[in-house]
């Protein structure tokens, strides 16, 4: 007779457990997808079957009550931009840590891990209190300045211990023979980072583009805090002016729909590109 071991049954629950919570939310995501396309009426009272006729019209009013429009546009161009300033900066910072000799080395990734551990709450009142002396600073000097930027500059200094922390790792777990070899053929050591390192540590910096692309797309506090015009905040902000809106009109379909268009591009993204994110965070494992 088999012996069933107590690893084998752990094992087994964890992979169900996985499983469940995985079949739930991909349950809960088709299930909002169905309600988007419902009147308040059929929502209320037939909330778990199809609507009768699909009221597309839902996507239109979230579209244009909350202004999702400028918000999209807002979230698109700061989550880019911001995704690829954390890879430039990063990349170099951990590839000088991670072949470092330096016995301060190891202390400065300590540090970067532990500014990655740091909970955001603790340091809002400083992010605000820094945003207001810079916006009265610039307007002041320029006599202009857009909030969006001072949220674009917090978004990448808050994001950039933990991709530091990942590629310095990654960055560890590549052979140094790559650069010598780059070097006895002539190149400086600029060189062989920008033209050797970089290309091979691609999946690591997709992985912490990506990561740093679907964290600052959902963002909403910060956002909240220092960018006080409705116009200039991004999606998650403006699916709250869309929750306060629906309040009032009944028109609980749109709101449903304003969740689809914030939450469904970053679900196919994440499923488009998903095995790519996992490599890239278990490749510098153990190094």
């Amino acid at each position: 007779m088999r012996k069933i071991s107590f690893g084998s049954i752990s094992s087994f629950f964890s992979l169900s457990s996985l499983w469940f919570w995985v079949v739930l939310n991909f349950t809960l995501l088709i299930w909002i997808g169905i309600q988007s396309l419902k009147t308040t009426r059929e929502l209320f009272s037939s909330p778990l079957s199809l609507p009768s006729i699909p009221q597309w019209k839902n996507y239109i009013d979230a579209w244009g009550v909350s202004g999702f429009g400028d918000a999209a546009f807002n979230t698109v161009v700061l989550s880019t931009t911001c995704s690829a300033l954390v890879v430039i900066f990063s990349a170099p910072a951990a590839y000088v840590l991670a072949r470092s000799k330096a016995r301060s080395a190891e202390g400065l990734t300590s540090y970067f891990a532990l500014g990655a551990a740091i909970p955001f709450q603790t340091i809002v009142v400083p992010l605000v209190a820094v945003s207001v002396w810079l916006q009265m600073s610039m307007n002041h000097v320029f006599g202009w300045w857009d909030s969006r930027i001072t949220l674009g500059v917090f978004y990448v200094a808050l994001s950039l211990p933990f991709s530091v922390f990942l590629l310095t790792g990654y960055f560890r777990s590549l052979p140094g023979e790559l650069e010598e070899a780059a070097m006895l053929d002539g190149a400086s050591p600029l060189r062989a980072f920008w033209e050797v390192m970089m290309p091979v540590a691609r999946p690591a910096l997709t992985t912490v583009f990506l990561l740093t692309f679907v964290g600052l797309w959902n963002e909403t506090l910060l956002v909240l805090l220092l960018v006080p015009d409705p116009e200039l905040r991004t999606l998650p902000a403006s699916l709250l002016n869309l929750y306060n809106t629906m309040q009032f009109t009944s028109n609980w379909g749109g709101l449903f729909a304003g969740v689809v268009i914030l939450v469904f591009p970053i679900v196919a993204i994440y499923i488009w590109v998903g095995r790519r994110i996992t490599e890239g965070m278990t490749s510098g494992i153990g190094k």
